[in-house]
């Protein structure tokens, strides 16, 4: 609007933001959204090296020793992918340290990495609220899931009829609506073997939707349940 209309609009009960504000609040977002895909390996050694003068023994005996720089890419680029900050990145590598002699697989990495950081991933969804407000999947549906990912090992989205993927994003977008509109986040919490595919599954079509697993939600937080979702 015109700047002389100011006023008269904020009178009416608008809310009123100046463009720049709206190009800064948007070229965020972008960024919020593409991070995953502007970090690479130069963006993590700088990141390794700035966390070696606070922590040296543990970046030293983890990177190239225990785990490839690699490895440690994909993980962090698959934590920005789900909206997850890497500002703890301390105890992003001591769970990496912790888990890495035993298995290089990034997707198992990052289902650790995302318990230990646990509480922090709550905080940023729920803010300070004791109670988190939860949307679960009805049993039947949850088997039939587990049954689908465990056939593709858990590498891609659920392997589902084209019909019956269609109604799972609907009813998804729909209550993820209703938990925005109502001022609450909207969490879909399910199996720890289910996260990674349904979070897969959701990103693009309901973006609003966070998939948290079971073992991710730290023992001072409630859960309760909204809503249920079903076939």
């Amino acid at each position: 609007i015109e700047p002389a209309l100011r006023d008269h609009a904020q009178a009416l009960g608008y809310t009123v933001v100046d463009a720049s504000t709206v190009v800064a609040t948007h070229l965020s977002q972008l960024l919020q959204t593409h991070a995953h895909e502007l970090l690479g390996h130069e963006e993590v050694q700088q990141m390794l090296g700035s966390l070696a003068r606070t922590a040296p023994k543990l970046v030293e005996d983890l990177v190239p020793k225990v785990v490839p720089l690699g490895v440690v890419v994909r993980v962090l680029q698959s934590l920005l992918a789900e909206q997850v900050p890497l500002r703890n990145l301390r105890s992003i590598m001591e769970s990496i340290a912790e888990h890495a002699p035993r298995t290089q697989d990034p997707a198992v990495l990052v289902a650790q990495v995302r318990i230990a950081l646990g509480r922090q991933i709550v905080q940023d969804i729920a803010g300070p609220a004791n109670e988190l407000p939860v949307i679960t999947l009805e049993p039947d549906l949850e088997q039939l899931l587990q049954n689908t990912v465990a056939t593709g090992n858990g590498a891609a989205q659920p392997t589902l009829e084209p019909g019956l993927a269609e109604r799972l994003q609907t009813r998804l977008a729909e209550t993820t609506q209703r938990q925005e509109t109502s001022g609450e986040p909207a969490v879909l919490l399910v199996a720890p073997t289910l996260r990674a595919a349904l979070a897969r599954f959701t990103r693009a079509s309901v973006p609003g939707l966070r998939v948290l697993a079971w073992n991710e939600i730290p023992d001072n937080r409630r859960v309760r349940l909204v809503a249920a979702v079903g076939r």
